[in-house]
């Protein structure tokens, strides 16, 4: 009986000897980096349990300006600390009188620390260039003058930009044969979700120093520089923006309140973007979530009579202009009094600057009668319904796009609507479905004062190495279909212009700004109400300076109600500060 109870123990502890053994091995082995079920790095884990670090550099790529500004995060030469100093005696009346920094300040701070830390971070006290290098002489164990990546409070053209998250589910899917770590960023929407896999990082670069359990040096005081060292990488994403006209066009939208809207300020030369402001921002406290983290410049938008401009084109290729026809802008679309807009009999000029209903209307219905699709047409020759930004084949992928949360625009969705005579008229001036973003709109009136050539919008130019050579470049591109003829954009030129000069025009306001303007405004009814009354999308979208065509500006605020919420003062601003930004320059 013993003999049989030894031998049942002596199997079950062979059991559990071999089961530990399995567990064992598995940990140390097998699943060093994907352990249970929570994908754990023990590897990382061990190493993160008797080291101290300090990142330098989280290794993603960044975004700089077109100039060469870094956008969402800035380099700055700091003090660093390390934890272990209280208790050691350091030359602290030295670093004290280099850095300008007390010596109780730095005291306290060092007694408080329990890792790594840059002096008075999250707004670390800047060091000079001289400063960092006296510091770095006095060779003080625990003590460095380093320049160091800081993520900026305050981020420009935060929706163009995107934000990043970690997901470590997401990362799999998304890079499966990549080796990357469950912590690595990952672009969640903008430029960082399109330019993802070029920003992804190589390597961390940090100041690493190894503790035991009490946090106390465990090999000594030496600090390690740890670094990818790969000379190209971590990449740059040059984008087309201009930190300062950025800057202003927010401190513009905020200034005039727009809690829904925004402006895009694109330059015509090289059709690139200067400026993209959305509102509302992207919540600090919540940033995935709320309708701050959608980019509305590239969503589209119901765009009322400024797709006018469309119709004239159309208009004035079918022979449909002539200046002694008149049209009653005394009646509605449908044919009833108007009381509020009651221009009395107007011509097709007129009509253009003083933007009358009726006679868009008509003339929507007249072009349909000659092809369902014209009016169709013509907002794809002038780029409003397609996607404009840059696309492309760019290494393995035949079509990468900068912008891939870009919106398409739309004229009709039905044939029905194509055919009826009220939904034809009320297309005609931008209501019913006619929808747009305000980037594809700024990119129509480019378009017109190129002289009908259209092009691909970037807001990216290049992706350079760290070293600053090419890695990929992003020229111009002209988009695909027809386009205007140069007569008629010229025409379109004009008739834009009289918006501004015509004494009743409807963007007359701006007859007096230091740039000549040419224009349309649009107030487009959305069939939202708030108290009763309806709300508004109220637009500006022009180009300047009239003979020498610099910049296409919209401007635009969303579901306003019509006695408030008004543009102009927006553009006009705009307008203003570009000039003063040029002639600074003279």
């Amino acid at each position: 009986m013993w003999r049989k109870r030894a031998i049942g123990w002596l199997v079950i502890c062979i059991t559990g000897l071999v089961l530990l053994l399995v567990r064992l091995m598995q940990i140390q082995l097998i699943e060093t980096e994907t352990f249970s079920k929570h994908n754990v790095n023990l590897l990382e884990e061990s190493v993160n349990q008797r080291t101290q670090e300090l990142v330098i550099d989280n290794g993603r790529g960044n975004f700089l300006d077109r100039n060469g500004t870094m956008l969402t995060h800035k380099k700055v030469s700091v003090l660093v600390l390390f934890p272990f100093l209280k208790k050691t005696d350091w030359d602290i009346e030295k670093v004290s009188t280099i850095s300008g920094i007390s010596v109780n300040s730095l005291k306290f701070a060092v007694d408080a620390a329990k890792k790594p830390f840059a002096f008075g971070d999250p707004e670390p006290i800047e060091l000079t260039t001289s400063q960092m290098k006296r510091i770095n002489q006095l060779k003080i164990p625990g003590v460095f003058a380093i320049e160091k990546k800081f993520e900026r409070s305050s981020i420009p053209a935060e929706q163009l930009i995107g934000l990043t998250g970690e997901n470590a589910k997401e990362l799999k899917e998304r890079y499966p044969s990549k080796e990357l770590s469950e912590k690595t960023l990952l672009g969640v929407s903008g430029l960082e979700e399109s330019f993802d896999e070029f920003l992804l990082p190589e390597g961390k670069s940090k100041l690493v120093y190894h503790v035991d359990g009490g946090g106390a040096p465990l090999f000594g005081i030496n600090v390690k520089y740890v670094d990818p060292a790969n000379p190209f990488y971590p990449v740059n994403i040059r984008t087309t923006i201009d930190k300062d006209l950025q800057q202003k066009a927010e401190d513009l939208a905020d200034q005039y309140q727009i809690k829904k809207g925004g402006l895009v300020l694109l330059n015509i030369e090289d059709n690139s973007v200067l400026a993209m402001v959305s509102r509302p921002a992207i919540n600090k406290k919540d940033p995935y979530n709320g309708a701050g983290i959608t980019n509305l410049m590239v969503k589209q938008q119901i765009m009322g009579s400024v797709f006018k401009t469309v119709v004239a084109a159309a208009a004035m290729d079918h022979n449909l202009d002539d200046p002694t026809r008149l049209f009653d802008c005394s009646k509605k679309i449908n044919g009833r009094p108007e009381s509020k807009y009651n221009y009395g009999m107007l011509n097709f000029t007129n009509s253009f600057a003083r933007s009358c209903n009726r006679t868009f209307g008509e003339l929507a219905k007249e072009l349909q009668k000659t092809d369902p699709h014209l009016l169709e047409d013509y907002a794809d020759k002038l780029s409003l319904t397609g996607s404009v930004g840059w696309q492309g084949e760019v290494y393995h992928t035949s079509d990468f796009k900068q912008l891939g949360d870009e919106d398409k625009g739309r004229v009709f969705l039905s044939d029905e609507a194509r055919k009826d005579p009220n939904f034809i008229a009320m297309s005609g001036i931008g209501q019913h479905e006619v929808r747009a973003t305000p980037l594809a709109v700024a990119n129509m009136m480019a378009t017109i004062a190129r002289g009908g050539k259209k092009e691909m919008v970037r807001a990216v130019s290049k992706i350079e190495y760290k070293n600053g050579t090419t890695m990929v470049d992003f020229p111009e591109e002209s988009l695909n279909g027809d386009s205007i003829s140069p007569y008629t954009a010229m025409k379109l030129q004009k008739l834009l212009r009289e918006v501004i000069t015509n004494a009743n025009g409807t963007g007359r306001w701006f007859k007096d700004l230091p740039y000549e303007v040419a224009g349309k405004s649009g107030t487009a009814e959305t069939g939202k109400f708030k108290d009763g009354k309806q709300l508004h999308n109220k637009w500006f979208a022009g180009y300047f300076p009239f003979q020498s065509p610099k910049y296409a500006l919209v401007a635009v605020n969303l579901d306003v109600i019509d006695s408030e919420g008004g543009i102009n003062l927006l553009f006009a601003d705009m307008v203003k500060a570009l000039y003063e930004k040029d002639t600074e320059k003279e």
